[in-house]
């Protein structure tokens, strides 16, 4: 099994898998960043989603299903490209400002647990994804969820949005681990710093199910600048920051606006990186 991604960028767990009640904390608190979340996460490449499209063959009207759209950074893109989109979103406040942002959309966001949630009667979807979402699923309903919930033919995608550094990456993200060190959030010692196009797949994983077969898997990675305190919203939209103890989080913030607002664009650079998997649904009878 790949390793389960962290949505804070010092803080990884190495291969370790959440268990279910840190999985189930660690979700839950997104929605109280919701706001944050739609203003400083970073929109995905208008190339993964052309090239998502190109994968699957879909066209426009047809009816896909998204997994934690949280404000809905990812079904924007697509319900403008003129698909048909139900969401199921956790979170109450995330939620709610998916429905504005989607507004005149052909977008139903629906409030609850993708494992609780059940689909009425139809043909069934012809895209089932999720964005930053996937890894929160639990691991022993998602493949097969999905797999029901497809049609004969359909496709499972899914990416997350991950930290990736390379040969130029800005100092700033290894000179502040020591701060990180100090109260025990840093990094472990033998911790990989990913490097762009080397981020983990699933492709293991997804064919282990015996429900679907890859049928590609394709790296992206873009950057972005932001200001010192625009880094820190962005931070507080992470689970590790968000559930950080108030004054290890005082003083970590302190610390990286020290080192931040003295450079002349009091700014850092960060590289995002993502691998869009795509698997087809295999046609089986499940018991």
């Amino acid at each position: 099994m790949a390793p389960a991604p962290v949505d804070g960028p010092y803080r990884p767990r190495g291969d370790e898998v959440p268990t279910e009640h840190e999985r189930h904390t660690l979700r839950e608190s997104f929605d109280r960043a919701a706001i944050l979340y739609q203003q400083v996460r970073p929109d995905y490449p208008e190339e993964l989603f052309d090239h998502l499209i190109k994968v699957t063959h879909l066209e426009a009207g047809t009816h896909l299903l998204e997994i934690g759209c949280a404000t809905g950074k990812a079904t924007m893109p697509l319900a403008q490209r003129g698909f048909d989109i139900t969401c199921v979103e956790l979170g109450s406040a995330l939620a709610a400002v998916a429905r504005q942002n989607m507004a005149g959309m052909t977008v139903n966001i629906i409030e609850q647990r993708f494992e609780d949630w059940q689909p009425g009667t139809g043909n069934g979807f012809d895209l089932v994804f999720a964005a930053t979402a996937w890894h929160w699923i639990d691991p022993d309903v998602r493949y097969r969820k999905a797999w029901e919930i497809l049609r004969p033919g359909g496709y499972l995608a899914f990416w997350t949005a991950a930290h990736v550094f390379p040969d130029d990456a800005d100092p700033f993200f290894r000179e502040i681990q020591a701060v990180y060190d100090a109260p025990g959030e840093g990094r472990p010692q033998d911790a990989q710093w990913p490097r762009p196009g080397q981020l983990p797949d699933s492709r293991g994983e997804i064919e282990a199910t015996g429900l679907f077969e890859v049928v590609d898997i394709r790296h992206f990675d873009w950057e972005c600048i932001y200001p010192v305190e625009e880094y820190i919203d962005l931070l507080n939209t992470f689970s590790n920051h968000i559930l950080m103890e108030d004054q290890k989080r005082d003083t970590l913030y302190r610390e990286i606006r020290a080192r931040l607002n003295p450079r002349s664009d009091k700014s850092v650079r960060r590289r995002w990186g993502t691998v869009l998997q795509v698997a087809r649904r295999r046609d089986l009878l499940l018991s």
